[in-house]
């Protein structure tokens, strides 16, 4: 059954003002299909996939829509959408766009120049080829253009990790085990989660495997005083109060009160009472200031570039600009600095990003450890065989697509010397007290 001609025309229409790039792609996209609320489900899919498919391929989509006659947008849309739902479902084209498309989805992108075939801004290009490359760069652009699985965290207060892939089965929804994240499970088809009496009674949240190896690498243990730092909207906040088993305190920090606000259904479903969601004004707050010294473990996912997540958000790498690496790597080590003030003799400090860049990652750890003698580096392979994950790394955490199929993430975990023990000041005896009482 073919696509109504009219989709053409909204993903076009849509399309137009996400490449202006003033707002994330999915921010925009919502808002457009809440303003055409007569659009289904396939239409809806259909236009979604057709904007992402561009994202992804806009180098290489953009150098042939502007190439022949017609309209370029027109064009552009019309290879987004053949990629999305194949050319036979597209109503309304002229048999010259159909040859046109046929000419195009034939062509070997493996024979085109290199920095075209990954779709990524030059300057992010050259960046990767300096830092791991060329070859690796490639097999990484390769990897961060398809897109990505659905991962799903088992919520281990209400479930197996058994219990819910038979639960899915029976739906049918085909699920396998993630091969690192201990909870986690992969779906092989995208459903409509939010229908699902898993999702509702809180027995799964939606959490990329690399995401759920970072709260994993915590160590969160039960009756702990735990903070994550950047909370946002709580996917990691959540991962570890569960694995506090509900115990101790686990506080959620951050500095936007609508991010913390999604945080509280997602709460109410899990069954958690031991998070405590605290809004804070920046790193320097004086709430953190009374909790200092005081906090076994500390989370930093950090504020950063993004560039780890481009199969889920391909629009990031076009609204991304060098300058905004550098100022970013300055935030980041200033909000490092602020975490560790709550950490106690022997606690343990988490900073992560889902970046790849060294700029934001191995540079900021060594800056940090450089500032703070009274921290050191926890090696990475020592806390993954900690936790019982079965990753060869070295002193950091270095997910990537192309090797462990998630998200790009860093992690780099520090831990506080014991900390010297204040000494008091020798008691007066009593003849000196009375001397001066006199």
């Amino acid at each position: 059954m073919r696509l109504p001609p009219a989709i053409l025309a909204n993903a076009e229409e849509v399309l137009r003002e996400i490449l202006r790039f003033s707002a994330p792609a999915d921010t925009t996209l919502s808002r457009y299909f809440k303003d055409h609320p007569r659009l289904g489900g396939r239409e809806r899919g259909a236009i979604a996939e057709c904007v992402y498919n561009i994202l992804r391929n806009k180098t290489f989509f953009t150098d042939f829509s502007e190439a022949g006659g017609g309209a370029t947008m027109r064009r552009l849309t019309l290879l987004g959408m053949a990629d999305a739902v194949g050319i036979d479902s597209m109503g309304g084209l002229t048999e010259e766009e159909v040859e046109w498309l046929q000419r195009i989805t034939q062509i070997d992108r493996k024979l085109m120049h290199k920095s075209m075939r990954s779709n990524m801004p030059k300057w992010l290009f050259d960046m990767l080829v300096e830092q791991m490359g060329e070859d690796e760069t490639l097999l990484l652009a390769d990897s961060m253009n398809s897109p990505a699985p659905l991962d799903l965290r088992v919520n281990s207060m209400k479930a197996t990790r058994d219990e819910v892939m038979a639960t899915l089965a029976e739906a049918p929804i085909r699920s396998t085990p993630t091969p690192y994240a201990p909870l986690g499970l992969r779906v092989l088809q995208k459903p409509a989660l939010q229908n699902l009496p898993l999702f509702k009674s809180g027995a799964i949240e939606v959490q990329d495997e690399g995401s759920q190896i970072l709260s994993q690498i915590v160590g969160a243990k039960r009756g702990e005083m735990v903070v994550d730092f950047c909370a946002g909207a709580g996917g990691k906040t959540l991962a570890l109060g569960a694995l506090m088993r509900n115990t101790g305190r686990l506080y959620a920090f951050d500095v936007s009160e609508k991010r913390l606000a999604k945080l509280k259904p997602r709460m109410a479903r899990s069954g958690l009472s031991n998070v405590h969601p605290v809004q804070i004004a920046h790193e320097r707050d004086a709430k953190i200031k009374r909790l200092a010294g005081k906090i076994d473990r500390v989370l930093v996912d950090a504020p950063c570039s993004g560039l780890g997540t481009l199969r889920r958000n391909p629009d990031v790498k076009w609204r991304q600009q060098p300058q905004a690496i550098v100022e970013m790597q300055a935030k980041q080590i200033g909000i490092l600095d602020g975490a560790a003030r709550l950490l106690k003799g022997g606690g343990r400090l988490v900073y992560a990003t889902c970046s790849f860049l060294k700029q934001e990652n191995e540079e900021v750890a060594e800056q940090f450890l450089a500032n703070h003698p009274d921290f050191e580096l926890v090696p990475m392979s020592k806390v993954l065989a900690e936790q019982k994950i079965e990753l060869e790394m070295g002193d950091y955490l270095k997910l990537l697509p192309h090797k462990h199929q998630t998200d790009g993430f860093f992690a780099a975990v520090f831990e506080r010397k014991p900390m010297a023990k204040k000494v008091l000041p020798p008691k007066a005896d009593a003849a000196d007290d009375e001397a001066e009482d006199e």
